[in-house]
């Protein structure tokens, strides 16, 4: 079965007025060019315009005409074009069979509809492309091979884009408003934050892996008075031990070979800013005793030169590690914790942000699908199932809000249709083991030799009951109502049995 589609243009409006002897328009000349069993016509003019073309064209043809009406928002717009001719021909393909002989007319519609065309027939519906003019009816020949050359290199730029986003780098100019919760646990840490902000003092953060540090410590940044001078990042684990002395306070020329000039350290060039130091617990014993040096001296001395510069940079530090139990061990300078660590902030794990996942997910979602529609014309906006839902909010994240979205870019690249279902939801998530999950690992330990059901109880009970102290500031009564105990005698009760002091 041969089936000629195509827009109505302005030129075949026009035709219906033309007299004896003129131009029949584009779409009648191809009508009666081709040995069509049906002719399918997609119209983004009003009804009225599109029904008396339609009984216009009747007239001259015998065949099967149908009509599908398209609203759009303009006639140039790429994505409701290309999501309109995948809904209406894969219609037509699951009607009459994938079998159909499709042919797209490419004269008489906008140049959108025709880029289009071509597109379609180069890579999702195989199908001849004709053109009409006055002179008759010919096959268009596209002289290079769109799917091969066009289509990678326009996924390739919003490859990019979601590349960029699961690096889970926050705006430059993240600022507090940019922190999404409506958890109690996040509304402490946040205003917690915010009284911080004003003033000029060293501040740590503390968090899991993907829990928003550098979001966190730009949004401190943009709210201090430093908000007009540099935010530097820097992450301490990726700069070779060799060269952190050189990158963090500088050299002159000639100090050492490679040196061939003066060089501006990160505190000397964020003079007046902040420098966000990451994973500060990567940092080597050599540097940290400089850094020290550094934090009570506000100078810094460039290698190869004996004169001092004085700076007035705010340290904003981040680890994902607990930097007291580093100091315990001895892979982290006491003194050099307490300079660092005047203020502190704790950002909860995504699994104790109560309330916050479906807010999360929305957001990152609608993030995602913005990003690949600027980038790839025709892309279907995601939404996300029910089913697929709860599984999110039953899944412990050990990643943190990083594995979310990279969870959720994942499904939309996989996803073909419209909804993001359950079966895509599963594959997307990585099942790793993480001790950062407390019950996976209770779950998960081997039998083989046998177990201590009742110290595994006792864990449980001791890891929640310091949740909800925590979650209550201390408050018994409180915290026993949040662990379904009758009273607080009952919850000193549990503590006495699972040890918690």
């Amino acid at each position: 079965m041969k089936i000629l589609v195509c827009w109505i243009g302005k030129y075949d409006l026009d035709a219906i007025n033309s007299k004896e002897g003129q131009w029949d328009g584009p779409i009648a000349q191809a009508v009666g060019w081709g040995d069509f069993e049906q002719v399918v016509l997609l119209s983004s003019w009003d009804k009225a315009k599109s029904n008396q073309y339609v009984g216009w064209l009747k007239g001259r043809y015998l065949g099967r005409v149908l009509l599908r009406l398209q609203i759009l928002s303009k006639p140039t717009a790429f994505g409701e074009i290309y999501q309109a001719v995948v809904a209406e021909v894969g219609a037509l393909q699951e009607e009459l069979g994938k079998n159909i002989e499709l042919v797209f007319h490419l004269t008489g519609c906008t140049p959108a509809m025709s880029a289009v065309w071509i597109i379609a027939a180069k890579t999702r519906f195989p199908a001849q492309l004709i053109e009409s003019s006055e002179q008759g009816v010919q096959s268009v020949s596209i002289p290079f091979d769109i799917s091969a050359d066009f289509i990678p290199d326009l996924m390739r730029r919003s490859d990019s884009k979601l590349e960029k986003m699961a690096e889970g780098r926050p705006d430059e100019a993240a600022q507090f408003k940019d922190i999404l919760y409506r958890s109690n646990q996040m509304k402490r840490v946040v205003d917690h934050a915010k009284r911080i902000a004003l003033r000029s003092i060293p501040v740590l953060i503390e968090g899991e892996s993907g829990t928003g540090k550098e979001l966190m410590a730009r949004a401190i940044h943009h709210a201090s008075p430093r908000r007009d001078k540099l935010f530097t990042p820097i992450n301490c684990g990726a700069i070779p031990e060799n060269l952190l002395e050189s990158e963090l306070f500088g050299h002159k020329k000639g100090s050492f070979t490679g040196a061939q000039s003066d060089h501006k350290g990160y505190f000397e060039q964020s003079d007046g800013g902040t420098i966000f130091l990451d994973e500060i617990g990567e940092l080597p014993k050599s540097a940290q005793v400089k850094l020290l040096r550094v934090l009570q001296e506000k100078e810094v001395q460039r290698i190869g030169d004996s004169t001092p510069i004085k700076i007035d940079v705010r340290i904003i530090s981040a680890t994902n590690r607990s930097l007291i139990d580093e100091v315990k061990v001895g892979s982290f300078r006491e003194d050099l914790f307490y300079r660092i660590a005047v203020a502190i902030v704790r950002l909860p794990a995504l699994r104790d942000r109560e309330g916050d996942m479906s807010m999360l997910v929305e957001h990152l979602l609608k993030k995602i699908n913005e990003e690949v529609a600027r980038e790839q014309p025709g892309f279907i906006q995601k939404t996300i199932s029910a089913t697929a839902r709860n599984i999110i909010l039953q899944h412990q994240w050990p990643g943190n809000v990083r594995e979310l979205n990279n969870t959720l870019q994942r499904a939309v690249v996989w996803n073909d249709d419209s909804v993001i279902d359950e079966e895509t939801i599963r594959n997307s998530i990585l099942n790793l083991m993480t001790s950062n999950v407390p019950h996976d690992s209770v779950l998960d330990r081997s039998i083989d030799q046998g177990i201590q059901l009742q110290d595994i109880l006792n864990e449980v009970g001791r890891h929640y009951i310091k949740r909800a102290l925590d979650f209550a500031h201390g408050n018994k009564t409180k915290t026993a109502s949040l662990l379904g105990l009758s009273n607080h005698q009952t919850l000193s009760g549990w503590m006495k049995r699972c040890g918690v002091d």
